[in-house]
């Protein structure tokens, strides 16, 4: 078994507290401990750039989703054309 360190975390501890963190979902003692990585890992410093990069993109794009009714009965077209296939 791993020896566990108190302060410092593997680099897919950082990727889980970055994405985390990106939800204002993490505690400030992830926070540090993903900071600490950070000044050192090089690794660590190009998932968070990816990360704050793809956030950005997201939330300045104009996308729409579809409501709950539209998903069903887009299904249900493709259930109908599906079917109208194996005839």
């Amino acid at each position: 078994m791993k020896n566990k360190s108190f302060l410092f975390i593997s680099c897919d501890e950082a990727k889980h507290i970055c994405d985390k963190a990106q939800y204002n979902e993490a505690t400030p003692w992830e926070k540090l401990k993903l900071n600490l990585r950070y000044l050192w890992c090089q690794i660590t410093r190009a998932y968070v750039k990816r990360n704050k990069k793809l956030s950005k993109a997201v939330e300045s794009s104009k996308i729409t989703c579809l409501k709950n009714s539209e998903k069903e009965q887009l299904k249900n077209l493709f259930r109908e054309e599906l079917e109208n296939q194996h005839h």
